[in-house]
């Protein structure tokens, strides 16, 4: 398994506030499915950051595709393969 980092820059403020909810509600599905393992926003109001855990970055970008943040439009994504280190 490789995680990937999924940055989620604001795009539009109003659809953010507006699909809110149902893209945390699809955050909590994908992390009870073990296909995130942690997510957030930045304190900036610059977007968010979600850690997604999957096989490859295909496979992680058609999740992230289904965000309805950016399926609404409210964020753009950028994706990157993430090599975590836990145990420096």
């Amino acid at each position: 398994m490789k995680y990937f980092a999924v940055f989620l820059p604001m795009k539009d403020e109003e659809k953010t506030q507006q699909h809110r909810p149902a893209h945390l509600e699809f955050l909590a599905r994908m992390k009870k499915e073990k296909k995130v393992a942690m997510f957030g926003r930045f304190t900036d109001g610059a977007g968010g950051l979600v850690i997604y855990q999957g096989e490859n970055l295909e496979q992680v970008e058609s999740w992230v595709k289904q965000d309805p943040y950016v399926v609404n439009d409210a964020r753009t994504y950028e994706i990157h393969e993430w090599d975590m280190v836990s145990d420096a």
